[in-house]
């Protein structure tokens, strides 16, 4: 059942895919009219679950859960993975990989390989103020308080000195 994503209680699951490029505007439209169709269809056991998204920055989409009223399962967490997988496919990008990190450079933000992020991080490239996104974040509270925050404050500051 899809429902506004501000609506949703700040208990709701969040989940986010960060994407390796920018989407376009008809990249986007095209992605908000299928995570239409897929969360109107999307059940567990067969109950509608009550779920909402954000496309952030033109580059994460954030997808957001109630599991007060009903819990994703297996085969439910799966479909999203592989319809996730389907966006990757139709639109050459990366959203699964965990290992690469995006930031803010000004309002830009900049997306780096893990290996590259420590590197910049060693050349004081960035540093314990630059603005990170902590997609480890498990629900709407965490997502509005903790998923932009200064990498001083977030899991990227082992890589900081």
């Amino acid at each position: 059942m899809l429902v506004d994503f501000d609506t949703l209680p700040d208990e709701s699951r969040v989940w986010i895919y960060q994407s390796n490029r920018s989407f376009t505007e008809d990249e986007i439209e095209e992605i908000k009219s299928r995570l239409d169709t897929f969360i109107k269809n999307w059940t567990a056991h067969g109950k509608d679950l009550e779920s909402g998204y954000k496309i952030v920055y033109k580059r994460f989409i954030v997808i957001a859960l109630n599991q007060s009223l009903n819990i994703a399962t297996g085969c439910s967490i799966d479909a999203s993975v592989r319809f996730i997988q389907d966006l990757e496919n139709k639109y050459n990008v990366d959203l699964m990989d965990k290992m690469n990190v995006s930031y803010k450079q000004g309002e830009f933000v900049a997306y780096k390989s893990l290996v590259d992020f420590k590197k910049m991080a060693k050349e004081r490239a960035i540093g314990k103020k630059t603005i990170v996104f902590n997609n480890l974040v498990t629900n709407i509270a965490e997502f509005k308080e903790n998923w932009e925050v200064p990498a001083s404050e977030s899991w990227h500051s082992r890589f900081l000195n």
